[in-house]
């Protein structure tokens, strides 16, 4: 299998293989580009899971 990127929070970038410490690293994922879209990954799911818990806490 090939080596998979990662986003490292670190250094604030994508990155090819494991190369920094694992609690430093988001992924694998399949590609550069979505590595370098981690954050913005997990912002979007962040806003819909929170929009989920108002609903559900609201009783919508």
């Amino acid at each position: 299998m090939a080596e998979r990127w990662y986003y490292c929070l670190k250094h604030q970038r994508a990155e090819h293989g494991r190369q920094c410490w694992f609690r430093d690293r988001m992924g694998p994922y399949p590609d550069r580009a979505s590595a370098e879209r981690a954050l913005e990954t997990v912002r979007q799911r962040n806003a819909t899971q929170d929009a989920a818990d108002r609903e559900w806490r609201d009783g919508q």
